[in-house]
């Protein structure tokens, strides 16, 4: 069964944001090319280091002489884009990411596909050619300065959740929080 592929060469916005308070939000990563827009679950965790690993590449591209590829060192002003979310109707939660650099386009190249549980009902068998469950990617390619306004909006958008415990380093609640430290 061939994959349905949800493919941005040159998207209007790729951002990551969040639905629900802190504590319980659902962070998507959400591409728009035109009329078009997609929307997948991810884990706060995949966010932050997507992030990571996209600056990690600029920087990176920033050390060839002469810097080729006009790799800017921060965010373009006219770049930057906090705007909420637009309507999310989530097309998959994703399990595996990859990340890349095309040097023909000089873009980053993200490749996410969806989280996948094995069904021991199902074992071997092949699905069944009817089964709506069409397997699915996401396949989004952005300039650097997009890449660049990218990172940094999704490392604000991860830490604007729940504060750390100055103590134990986890969460602390609304409601408020029970401090469990190890004992020595």
């Amino acid at each position: 069964m061939p994959t349905r592929v949800h493919e941005f060469d040159w998207p209007d916005r790729v951002v990551v944001g969040t639905i629900g308070p802190p504590g319980a939000r659902t962070f998507y990563l959400q591409v728009r090319a035109g009329n078009q827009t997609v929307s997948i679950a991810m884990e706060k965790q995949q966010s932050a280091l997507l992030a990571e690993k996209i600056d990690e590449i600029l920087d990176q591209l920033l050390t060839i002489d002469g810097n080729p590829h006009s790799v800017p060192t921060s965010t373009p002003i006219e770049l930057v884009d906090n705007d909420q979310l637009e309507a999310v109707q989530e097309q998959f939660r994703t399990g595996a990411m990859s990340l890349g650099w095309d040097p023909t386009t000089a873009q980053v190249v993200i490749e996410a596909y969806p989280f996948s549980d094995v069904d021991a009902d199902n074992g071997d068998e092949p699905l069944d050619e009817d089964d709506a469950d069409v397997p699915e990617m996401l396949l989004v390619r952005m300039p650097v300065g997009t890449a660049r306004a990218f990172a940094k909006r999704t490392r604000e958008v991860v830490g604007a959740g729940r504060p750390a415990c100055p103590l134990c380093g986890y969460p602390v609640d609304a409601d408020g929080h029970v401090c469990t430290l190890p004992e020595a």
